[in-house]
């Protein structure tokens, strides 16, 4: 575990800490919530957590961090004395699905139940949903008919209700179909709040884990969770592009149907022939004040060129090409190529690669500006001046490149797997092979 990242503190019996959804989702099915700022939690799958627990220390620089969070837990000693606080630390939570007060559904997490707390105990009052999309997609109405509610109205009430809740399912079922959507984002106020509600792909995924959990709630209502670095948390406006990397998808442990469905995929999008495609996309156009998404069915129709053009697409802001972003981008993408043909036996089976950088750019200066001027420049002025002089940015594009997803991943360090694969995972570098390819060729085009 990094000792580079702080622990989280949650108080001693802690109280329960609201999950919301992590709006910056673009692809998968599992569904990742937001634990705080800087902190992501999702389903706990048993392989990618030993993933995490075990990787190769030059890897992490290219997967989330797997986070710590320091519990403090009373208990009492062999003479019954109280008050001690231990400090116990885990990468893990235990979630349950709640109702409120106002029966919004929720997801709330705690603590591991352990030898010195225990779930049962915590108090959750104060765990009323603050998010407006969490109430969105999971307000329930209930209307009591008592004797001084006249039924016409009960009758009326419900009705509205129902035409309400049908509107929006038509709603979300059209945000479903769409494979590529633009919203407009105000010029006023932060545009980063306002992405919350944009999202189709996030709203979706959360939409559907709470029905997962709806329907087992009366046999289970108790599931862990891993806590993993938010990968999207130092950028203003996250554009972010999900690349579903390999030729081969299907884990050792698919069944016949999962496995030929998988290879089907492979065979009938870009996966087959360079090795990667798109899973989703969300970009920030600055030209138009829009926020363009793209998902996984749009990105499995797309032809060599046309995923080139998506790539292009993703560096694009509507006004010009993010240069900047292409070098950095390239360099990283290299070292984890170098870093991957180092690694014997693992196969990333399902695995994603995630391309970060902030739409929000950095203020620009003239090339021959004074010192005194760069102070008293906005960026507001260097966009008006835009034309005039050559500008520069100020300091260096950040651009983030990581791997994610390990459900299905194997190496021959797991004892228990029946298959044991040797040398690299040369579907998953042929991938980042095309990938540095096609990248280069755009850059070389644009006349970097």
């Amino acid at each position: 575990m990094s000792p580079a990242f702080r622990a989280m503190d949650m108080e001693p019996r802690a109280k329960g800490i609201l999950l919301e959804p992590f709006v910056h989702q673009v692809g998968g099915h599992s569904c990742v919530l937001r634990f705080n700022e800087t902190t992501l939690c999702k389903p706990l799958v048993p392989r990618e957590h030993q993933f995490y627990e075990t990787l190769p220390a030059e890897m992490r620089k290219f997967t989330p961090q797997y986070k710590a969070v320091l519990i403090f837990v009373k208990f009492a000693d062999e003479f019954g004395a109280s008050g001690n606080i231990e400090t116990k630390e885990q990468g893990v939570v235990s979630v349950r699905f709640e109702e409120d007060e106002d029966r919004n559904l929720c997801l709330i997490a705690y603590p591991l139940k352990g030898d010195h707390g225990t779930v049962d105990t915590v108090d959750n009052s104060d765990c009323e949903p603050k998010s407006k999309l969490l109430r969105w997609t999971n307000k329930k109405h209930h209307v009591l008919e008592t004797e001084k509610t006249p039924k016409d109205w009960v009758r009326q009430h419900r009705k509205e209700e129902k035409m309400k809740s049908h509107k929006l399912e038509e709603e979300f079922e059209w945000l479903k179909k769409s494979e590529v959507l633009y919203y407009s984002v105000e010029k006023k106020g932060n545009i980063s709040s306002q992405l919350k509600h944009y999202n189709p792909w996030s709203m979706k995924c959360h939409q559907q884990q709470l029905q997962r959990m709806k329907e087992n709630a009366k046999h289970r209502n108790q599931y862990k969770f891993i806590l993993l670095e938010n990968l999207t948390s130092r950028y203003e406006v996250p554009c972010v592009l999900d690349l579903k990397m390999g030729t081969r998808q299907h884990g050792d442990d698919a069944s016949e149907e999962k496995a030929a469905n998988q290879i089907r995929k492979c065979q009938q999008s870009t996966s087959a022939v360079i090795g990667v495609r798109v899973c989703g996309m969300q970009v920030y156009q600055a030209a138009s004040g829009q926020l363009m998404f793209m998902n996984k069915y749009h990105g499995r129709k797309l032809s060599v060129q046309g995923f080139k053009e998506a790539l292009f697409q993703f560096f694009h802001n509507g006004r010009y090409l993010r240069r900047e972003l292409l070098s950095p981008v390239l360099k990283k993408l290299a070292e984890l190529k170098t870093v991957l043909e180092r690694q014997e036996s693992y196969r990333f089976y399902s695995s994603s690669l995630l391309v970060i950088y902030d739409g929000k750019e950095r203020p620009e200066v003239a090339l021959d500006s004074d010192a005194e001027d760069l102070e008293d420049l906005s960026e507001e002025s260097a966009d008006e001046s835009a034309g005039a002089f050559a500008f520069k940015p100020i300091g260096a594009s950040s651009v983030d490149v990581r791997m994610i997803d390990f459900a299905h991943t194997t190496c021959r360090l797991y004892g228990e797997d029946t298959v044991v694969h040797e040398g690299q995972d040369a579907g998953y570098i042929f991938g980042l092979q095309s990938l540095i390819d096609i990248v280069t060729e755009i850059s070389e085009e644009s006349g970097e």
